[in-house]
């Protein structure tokens, strides 16, 4: 007699790239599960985080899953309260990033919303899996600031409730085995163009390359808003020559630049664990990374630099042009790493 698949709903409320990779890496890998999965595409992200129990409010099975896989832009309580028959399902709430330690751009408002809708989703949830100790930690802290700015009848034990239910489960990354000679010279930019990501950082780093003189080659990849961003322009104008690609590109291509790519820079001020750095330092490519968020767990102290400091950073390529290090060992990250943790948890 075959025994019967554990049934899993993976509930995921804004597809974007990584979490888009994420569902659907763990739907492939696991297929000793039963999966069925939920989306909503990565746009209107205000809209998303608070309305997706609407979206799906007539989309939810009426039978009872054995586990359900949400991430934390999933309202789970409020799901769970629209579903009286999850009431009792155990819930594995997944945290790509939080939104206590979430950048704020000056055009956007600021608002407690998306921060309540997570601290409810952790109460409501059995266990919270979080892609970075880093992750974990802010979101720990800035629940318990949110709670002390809270004017009365604020339980004392909400931030301890939640640490005992917490554990660190990356995602996991594909190797990029690195292939032939790499681009001694090419500077790998490899991120989404925003502010969240500081590439006017990086702008002013390769200004300063430039004023010493020092002989180097782009590769500037990453998604960009069709309104192409004042830095990006900057580059394009200052650096032309030096660019040899400069759009998002498929994902072979995307690989093809990575192998290639002898260095991949980060100036993030959002972090939670840098699937991009992680891709291309599989590929052989050594980081430099502002020493704050995610890095300083995955990157030794060699391999950072100040954050925010444009002449740090172009210290610090120089340096890696005149040592050549080797690429630090991320093998922690890949697939044979963690897919029998992410069984172990999926099976619990």
């Amino acid at each position: 007699m075959v025994d019967k698949k554990k049934v899993i709903w993976l509930l995921s409320a804004y597809r974007s790239d990584s979490h888009a990779a994420w569902a659907d890496g763990l739907i492939a890998s696991f297929r000793n599960f039963d999966w069925f999965k939920l989306e909503l595409s990565g746009r209107h992200f205000r809209w998303r985080i608070r309305g997706n129990p609407l979206s799906w409010i007539d989309k939810i099975p009426a039978e009872q899953p054995d586990l359900i896989l949400a991430t934390s832009m999933v309202d789970l309580a409020t799901l769970k309260g629209l579903h009286p028959q999850l009431a009792n399902t155990p819930c594995l709430y997944y945290f790509h990033e939080n939104q206590f330690a979430y950048p704020i751009s000056k055009q956007q408002h600021q608002s407690v919303d998306p921060q309540m809708v997570q601290l409810y989703g952790a109460l409501a949830a059995s266990k919270l899996l979080f892609n970075s100790a880093y992750n974990r930690d802010s979101f720990l802290k800035g629940v318990d600031q949110l709670l002390k700015r809270l004017p009365d009848e604020v339980p004392g034990n909400i931030t301890s409730r939640l640490s005992i239910k917490t554990e660190v489960l990356p995602v996991a990354i594909k190797r990029i085995e690195s292939q032939g000679e790499k681009n001694p010279q090419l500077i790998l930019w490899n991120h989404r163009w925003e502010y969240d990501k500081a590439p006017q950082v990086f702008a002013d780093a390769l200004v300063k390359l430039k004023k010493l003189n020092i002989d180097f080659q782009l590769a500037l990849l990453g998604v960009r808003a069709e309104k192409k961003p004042s830095y990006l322009m900057q580059i394009e104008n200052e650096f032309n020559d030096q660019i040899i690609i400069n759009e998002k590109v498929s994902k072979l291509n995307y690989q093809k630049y990575l192998q290639l790519s002898s260095i991949v820079v980060s100036t993030a001020i959002h972090e939670f664990q840098g699937l991009s750095m992680l891709e291309a330092v599989s590929a052989g490519a050594i980081p430099a990374v502002p020493d704050d968020l995610c890095y300083q767990e995955q990157y030794a102290e060699e391999f950072r630099y100040k954050a925010g400091d444009s002449d740090a950073l172009a210290e610090k390529i120089i340096h890696y042009f005149n040592i050549r290090p080797a690429a630090p060992d991320i093998s922690q990250y890949y697939d044979e790493a963690l897919k029998q943790k992410w069984n172990d948890t999926l099976r619990e």
